[in-house]
């Protein structure tokens, strides 16, 4: 036997004389602190060792005479080859390993589960195994202590500090409908049992290697936010502010690149709440409350004395447009998440088409009678795709995430229930990021247009309503995905330009229903302004009533959707029952164009 590299003899296991059998241990020879086993590569008998332990051995350099010999078979005996593996063995490296990932379990918390439990929440581990497929998340810094080892032992933070109060990792959603790299998602979740959920050193280290990760490989991500933000206690690294944190940067990077979806139950303030904010979709609870500061960072600004609850409750976020989807609780939070990163993991196979001829009543045929306009939204779309976004928020226009046989769609329409169907500032906000949150990800527009125009007066123009609705023209023009307009009934002025992406000949299709009228403003206004004179000539009262009413007829007849098609102005008046076809036909034909080198979608 010669040596198979330079090294040392450590250890001979054998002696001259000794009869040994194919794969047992010989020698052990040591190289750069490695060592090596060597086996008898057949039976026989070791006639003589040729070097002594401890001695330099050079690569090639005889070790041993072995003369080969035939050992009779003992069935009783065991060949000193490689042990087999053993499933009641653990080795006691790996049953360490075991026993410090087990102080990472909701079972080693008993008492803070049972009172996460008792307000009716979920643990973050728990959130995690709801969202994602089973057996799918790779957890990364699991093992993470709270950087506080300055100040409290080893056990004690292994103990009470698990995973840095944050739990990180890459998992499956959706995978039972879409491929496995459709379905791998970065998810982020705050631990409030863990020292509230607050942002440690620790957690933002993993924090920002998993964000690297989802920007590199394109990777959605869905962040659980609840906590209290900064964490005072982390005294290990000499830091003054903590200001160059990276974390609220490397989520910003995200925006417009993969889709962020995140999620609030309990309370949600400070750092976290600032990491929320950058998501392009919010899911919180009715027993959520979400703030800038939490109520000791209220009391030390010299702003009074609140208890969390009285901070940014789910009503107020809900109305003022923060909350996107507002559920019942956790459970219905992560099931809302599902249905919104499915929308941006591609197209299904299976769908049900709803009634379509029942949108030929969903107009009432008197002109002046207001309806419901997210009853057309449903019998366009797929059954059960529907996901409305911002419902508390800017009334005036609907908007939400749908499919269209199979394919995902951003859908918003005019609500007529609300000022008649006019788009003031909150309406337009509202509309013009959700344009840009379909543009960043490559979902075709839909808009159902019924409105009389932006809202005017001066309660309008308080609002700084010129800067808001002119927002809907500027986001219009850098879209890269097919817009197509339907016009229920009144596609009146700049407010119908401004859901037709522009103007009328922006979309890829403007079409009409037959109760389609339009106009360059309202037409009983058009008809007061431009009649005036013949109206104050009139007597008043019958008479006046009498011409007023056949002028605005006339008005109507000239601004019919027919007469528009007519003139060109709209490509067709169609069937209302033959929409979702047309929108099926216009979504196989048109493009998604490709990413501009810099977007995101706007916070607000």
């Amino acid at each position: 036997m010669r040596a198979p590299l330079q090294a040392r003899i450590v250890e001979w296991l054998v002696t001259p004389g000794d009869a040994v059998r194919r794969g047992d241990v010989l020698v052990v020879l040591e190289a750069m602190k490695m060592e090596h086993e060597l086996r008898a590569e057949a039976d026989g008998r070791v006639l003589a060792l040729l070097l002594a332990s401890g001695e330099p051995v050079q690569l090639g350099e005889a070790l041993l005479h072995l003369e080969p010999l035939a050992l009779a078979v003992d069935a009783t005996s065991t060949p000193s080859v490689a042990p087999e593996r053993s499933s009641d063995r653990v080795r006691r490296d790996l049953q360490a390993l075991r026993e410090r990932e087990a102080f990472t379990r909701d079972a080693a918390r008993p008492e803070a589960v049972a009172r996460r439990h008792a307000l009716g929440l979920r643990t973050a581990r728990e959130n995690i195994a709801d969202l994602c497929d089973p057996d799918s998340f790779l957890e990364y810094g699991a093992l993470a202590v709270a950087a506080q080892r300055s100040r409290r032992s080893e056990p004690d933070l292994i103990a009470n500090t698990p995973a840095d109060g944050m739990v990180t990792g890459i998992g499956a959603v959706n995978g039972a409908l879409f491929d496995p790299e459709r379905s791998r998602t970065v998810v982020l979740a705050y631990d409030a049992t863990v020292l509230a959920g607050t942002q440690g050193m620790r957690n933002h280290q993993k924090t920002d290697r998993l964000l690297g990760i989802a920007l590199a490989q394109k990777l959605p991500v869905v962040l659980f936010a609840e906590g209290g933000g900064g964490r005072p206690g982390d005294i290990d690294m000499p830091i003054v502010a903590g200001l160059h944190v990276g974390t609220f940067a490397a989520l910003a990077r995200l925006s417009g690149e993969v889709p962020v979806v995140g999620i609030v139950a309990g309370r949600c303030f400070a750092g976290n709440a600032a990491l929320l904010g950058c998501s392009d979709v919010i899911i919180a609870t009715r027993g959520s409350n979400i703030g800038m500061g939490g109520p000791a960072m209220v009391e030390g600004g010299g702003l009074g004395t609140f208890r969390p609850e009285d901070i940014g409750p789910s009503e107020v976020q809900h109305a003022n447009g923060v909350i996107d989807v507002l559920v019942d609780d956790e459970a219905q939070a992560v099931s809302a998440a599902r249905h919104c990163l499915s929308f941006f993991q591609g197209l299904l196979a299976n769908w049900t088409a709803p009634d379509s001829a029942a949108l030929r009543d969903a107009v009432p045929e008197n002109r002046l009678r207001s309806y419901d306009t997210r009853t057309v939204m449903q019998g366009l779309v797929d059954e059960g795709s529907l996901l409305p976004l911002r419902t508390g928020f800017g009334a005036g226009i609907h908007t939400a995430l749908a499919r269209i046989e199979g394919r995902a769609v951003g859908l918003m329409a005019n609500n007529p229930l609300h000022l008649g169907g006019a788009i003031d500032a909150d309406a337009a906000d509202k509309a013009a990021r959700f344009m840009q949150l379909c543009n960043a990800h490559g979902l075709p527009i839909v808009s159902l247009v019924d409105t009389p125009g932006f809202m005017v007066g001066p309660a309008a123009e308080a609002q700084a309503q010129v800067r808001h609705v002119s927002r809907l023209f500027v986001t219009a023009a850098k879209l890269r995905v097919p817009f197509f307009s339907v016009v229920l009934r009144k596609g009146y002025g700049l407010g119908a330009m401004g859901m037709t992406a522009g103007g009328f000949h922006a979309p890829v299709f403007t079409v009409a229903w037959p109760t389609g009228e339009f106009g360059a403003m309202g037409l009983e206004g058009a008809v007061r302004l431009g009649y005036r004179k013949e109206l104050q000539a009139a007597a008043e009262g019958a008479e006046r009533d009498a011409l007023f009413d056949r002028l605005l007829a006339e008005q109507h007849a000239k601004g019919s959707a027919e007469q528009m098609a007519t003139t060109l102005e709209i490509d067709a008046v169609i069937d209302p029952a033959h929409t979702r076809h047309w929108l099926v036909q216009g979504l196989a034909g048109a493009k998604v164009g490709e990413p501009s080198a810099t977007r995101f979608i706007d916070t607000w």
